[in-house]
Parts: structure tokens; C-alpha cells; sequence
């Protein structure tokens, strides 16, 4: 058993510390390889949005009309607040668009 205090234990766990931060940047390195890979064959494609496309539409236009918050949606849609938000993102205003 090592002593962490005195100067070859400290070398020990050194030495031990660097393997290990060596071994996780290999990990990292061959996980973003993977998913280089996959994303070039086209598989990597990421979560499927909670909504559907019509229910997006529905949620954007209830919104637009300033009659519904982001918690009436919420609840409304059964989807968290974050979720309402990046669906108001992806999704275009009608109102805005139709003003242009």
C-alpha cells in the first residue's frame, strides 16, 4: 500500500491519474469516430421531436394567437416548458412570416 503523502506514492497515483485521463480520451476519440462514421452512412439522425408535425403546427398557431402561455401549452400538450420552446424555435411563425 501506497502512502499518497510521501514522494512514491504521490509518483504512484500520478502515474495511475494519467492512465486513466489517457484511457478516457481514447474512449472519446473512438466515440466520435463512431459517430462520424454513422452520421456519414446516415444513421445517426438523433431524437424524434415529442409532436407530431400537425401538432406542432397546432401548438405554433395556439401560441401565436396570445391567448395560451408556455405552461397552458405544456400542460396542454403534456411536454415540458423546454420542449414547447424548442418547438416554437423549429416551427416559423405564421404571424411573422405572413407580415413579410
Amino acid at each position: 500500500i501506497h502512502d499518497p503523502s510521501d514522494p512514491m506514492g504521490k509518483l504512484f497515483f500520478n502515474i495511475l491519474a494519467t492512465f486513466a485521463e489517457f484511457e478516457a480520451d481514447l474512449i472519446r476519440m473512438r466515440t466520435r469516430e463512431g459517430m462520424a462514421v454513422a452520421r456519414d452512412k446516415g444513421k445517426l439522425r438523433g431524437k424524434k421531436p415529442k409532436l407530431s408535425e400537425r401538432q406542432q403546427k397546432e401548438l405554433r398557431r395556439m401560441y401565436d394567437t396570445g391567448d395560451y402561455s408556455i405552461i397552458d401549452l405544456s400542460e396542454l400538450f403534456s411536454i415540458s416548458r423546454p420542449s414547447v420552446y424548442r418547438t416554437l424555435s423549429r416551427t416559423a411563425s405564421t404571424f411573422l412570416l405572413g407580415s413579410l
